[in-house]
């Protein structure tokens, strides 16, 4: 079956504009493209059809042909002159822009920018300044703008020029099928521009290397491993882009008292004696701000803990401060004075022969009874 008038294929009459041809075919490419249609033939010959016929009326030398020989003069099967793939020139940048619309994409002119690489340090506090806070100086080694050529890369007097090759888009496209492949282009590594004079300073990067040195505000209640965050204080944008961010680490060296906890929270082991442990009382427990006093209850078992709720360090997210949770250390003395030993004495008495391992006693002699049973 031969293939339909191309102005019929189109919708336009034969009189159309080129601007009119060009907007019916964009029309028609956008709703007939394979993309939007997958797995429809039926849509894919439509979209060929609709590309053979724009290719022959979009040209105005072929167009005169078209109009002048009749509906199939010199065009081939294949949907083109002779029966070709996807014509170059005029074409070929218009299904690119149908590629645009379908993904958001758009055309980059010009020299492309490069965002800084983000850079990471680490400053070491004592535990003081991290559970109060403090002003610490760095020193950073760092690339910024060449002061030669204000990071142009062009040496003084001379400018980039603008790449042949990809006319400024930085960007190499070839098409294939139906599909466009586009990759960096090789001429100017994707920049756009050309440099024939390079800077003699920064040998055309536009960037030098340089040692920046800041005051990091260090908020209160930072543990070890907190990172914080310099916007746009890392390396220089390449010809022109931001800056990267730099990220501060703070170690902090460890408390003889305090242990910093996973949850924000501080722990102390707190040593108390036998009596206190079993007749409980005020115990005199450290602070960050000084010291306070804490009850522990009778019969204060080793390894239990108590809290005291806001005296901990400033939370660094939201308000208020952390808690410090205190570890309960029994103490027992190695060695006893002949006084010390005849009271031990006394009151193992008054506990009347008390063993506290008798439970766990029989659970292992039923456990080992019951283990000896033959089925």
């Amino acid at each position: 079956m031969p293939p339909r008038d191309f102005y019929e294929v189109l919708g336009v009459s034969k009189s159309a504009s080129q601007d009119e041809i060009k907007k019916a075919y964009r029309e028609l490419a956008r709703k007939w493209h394979p993309d939007r249609n997958p797995d429809d033939k039926q849509a894919e010959e439509r979209f060929k059809e609709i590309q053979q016929a724009y290719d022959a009326l979009s040209d105005p030398e072929k167009r005169k042909q078209y109009d002048a020989g009749g509906r199939f003069a010199g065009f081939g099967a294949g949907g083109f002159p002779g029966g070709a793939g996807f014509p170059r020139g005029g074409f070929a940048s218009d299904l690119g822009d149908i590629f645009s619309s379908f993904f958001g994409g758009r055309r980059q002119q010009g020299p492309r920018a490069q965002r800084g690489r983000d850079l990471e340090t680490e400053v070491h506090l004592s535990f003081d300044q991290a559970m109060h806070g403090a002003q610490i100086a760095i020193s950073v080694p760092t690339t910024g703008p060449c002061p030669t050529c204000d990071g142009s890369g062009a040496k003084p007097g001379t400018a980039p020029r603008v790449c042949p090759r990809c006319e400024g888009t930085g960007i190499d496209a070839q098409s294939q099928g139906l599909f466009s492949i586009s990759q960096p282009c090789p001429e100017c590594g994707g920049q756009g521009t050309v440099i024939d004079d390079p800077c003699p300073t920064c040998a055309g990067s536009g960037v030098t290397q340089e040692t920046k040195r800041y005051r990091v505000n260090i908020p209160a209640g930072v543990h070890d491993g907190s990172r914080i965050r310099l916007a746009g204080k890392g390396e220089a944008g390449y010809r022109g882009g931001p800056g990267g961010d730099l990220y501060v680490t703070t170690r902090v060296a460890p408390s003889p008292v305090f242990k910093q906890r996973p949850d924000g929270n501080l722990e102390v082991d707190l040593p108390v004696t036998v009596a206190e442990a079993i007749q409980g009382g005020d115990i005199e427990v450290p602070t960050l701000n000084g010291s306070k006093t804490i009850r522990i209850p009778p019969g204060t078992q080793h390894g239990s803990v108590q809290r005291l709720r806001g005296e901990g360090p400033p939370r660094t997210k939201g308000s208020g401060r952390g808690d410090i949770y205190y570890r309960i250390q029994v103490d027992v003395p190695k060695e006893l004075t002949d006084e010390q030993r005849e009271a031990v004495q006394k009151l193992a008495e008054s506990l009347n022969g008390r063993n506290p391992r008798a439970t766990l006693l029989g659970q292992a002699a039923r456990s080992d009874a019951a283990g000896g049973v033959e089925n």
